[in-house]
C-alpha cells in the first residue's frame, strides 16, 4: 500500500540569483523517518494558489519553520525593519493552506514558522525580538551549532494535563525542548487553545478548538531529534498515525460503489 502523502509549504529562497522554492530538510527527514509519510513540497506564490486541488491529492500538511517571519500586515501591524525577513509567497501559501486544511478535517502540524502561521491564520497576533521584554528569556538559538548543524535542548516546557499535546506526547508537565525563536504568539487567536508554555510565558504549543482531526502547533524543534528523543518521536508518530487514518477513510469513499439510477 502506497504510504500517505503530506502537503509541505514551500519557502523563496534566492540560491545565486536563482529563485528556489524549498523546504527544509530536517523536517523531510522526521516525516519520513518518523512519521513514515513522503512529503510533497508545495510551490509558493502571492496568487494563484489551487488551496483545494492541492488539499485534495494529500492527506496531511505539515506546515515547518523558516528563516522568514509572517509580516505584520497579516495581523494588523505595521511592518518595522526589526520584524524581517519576510517571504510574502509563502504567506499567500500557508495561511490559507493552513484554514483549509482545518475546515477540511485534514491533520495538521504547525512548527515554529508554522505555530506562529497558525495563529495569525485564525486571527490572532505575533510579538517580534521578544528577547527584549522584560521578563522574556532569550530563546534565539546560539551562535553556533552543538553538532551536525543541530542545536542543544536549551529549555524546559510545561505541557497541560490533559491536553492535545500531552495525549500525543505520552506525558505531561515539564518537558525539555530546543525552542529557538525571536518572534512568538501575543494575541492567540481565538480558535487557539494553549497547551505549553516556557517559563516566561511564552506560548510553546497549541491545539486548534473543536478541530475535525489532528490541528496543533508547536514552537519548539521536534524535527532535530525525531529519531532520538522521546517526546519528539512521540509528536510525529502522532501525526503520522493521524495522517494514515485520515487516507485510510479518504481511500475508503474512493472504493465505495457509486450509486446508479434503476
Amino acid at each position: 500500500m502506497p504510504k500517505p502523502v503530506v502537503a509541505v509549504p514551500a519557502d523563496i529562497r534566492v540560491i545565486e540569483d536563482a529563485i528556489w522554492h524549498a523546504a527544509p530538510d530536517q523536517y523531510l527527514k522526521a516525516a519520513a523517518k518518523v512519521a513514515g509519510v513522503m512529503t510533497l513540497i508545495v510551490p509558493a506564490f502571492e496568487e494563484g494558489n489551487d488551496i483545494d486541488s492541492i488539499l485534495d491529492r494529500v492527506d496531511g500538511v505539515l506546515v515547518s519553520g523558516a528563516a522568514s517571519n509572517v509580516h505584520p500586515s497579516l495581523y494588523g501591524k505595521e511592518a518595522t525593519e526589526i520584524d524581517g525577513p519576510f517571504d510574502p509567497a509563502r504567506d499567500a501559501t500557508s495561511l490559507p493552506l493552513i484554514r483549509r486544511a482545518i475546515e477540511r478535517g485534514i491533520p495538521l502540524l504547525a512548527i515554529c514558522r508554522g505555530i506562529q502561521e497558525l495563529n495569525v491564520a485564525l486571527g490572532g497576533t505575533l510579538a517580534s525580538e521578544i528577547q527584549e521584554q522584560p521578563g522574556i528569556w532569550d530563546h534565539r538559538k546560539p551562535p553556533v551549532p552543538e553538532r551536525d548543524g543541530m542545536y542543544a535542548i536549551r529549555q524546559p516546557v510545561f505541557v497541560e494535563e490533559g491536553s492535545c499535546i500531552a495525549n500525543y506526547l505520552g506525558l505531561a508537565g515539564e518537558v525539555q525542548v530546543n525552542s529557538l525563536h525571536r518572534q512568538a504568539i501575543a494575541e492567540t487567536a481565538p480558535r487557539l487553545k494553549v497547551e505549553a508554555t516556557a517559563e516566561d510565558g511564552t506560548v510553546e504549543a497549541v491545539s486548534v478548538i473543536d478541530a475535525k482531526n489532528f490541528a496543533v502547533g508547536v514552537q519548539w524543534h521536534p524535527e532535530y531529534w525525531a529519531e532520538t528523543d522521546a517526546p519528539s518521536r512521540a509528536l510525529f508518530e502522532a501525526f503520522g498515525e493521524a495522517v494514515r487514518a485520515y487516507a485510510g477513510r479518504s481511500q475508503g469513499k474512493q472504493d465505495m460503489p457509486i450509486a446508479r439510477a434503476s
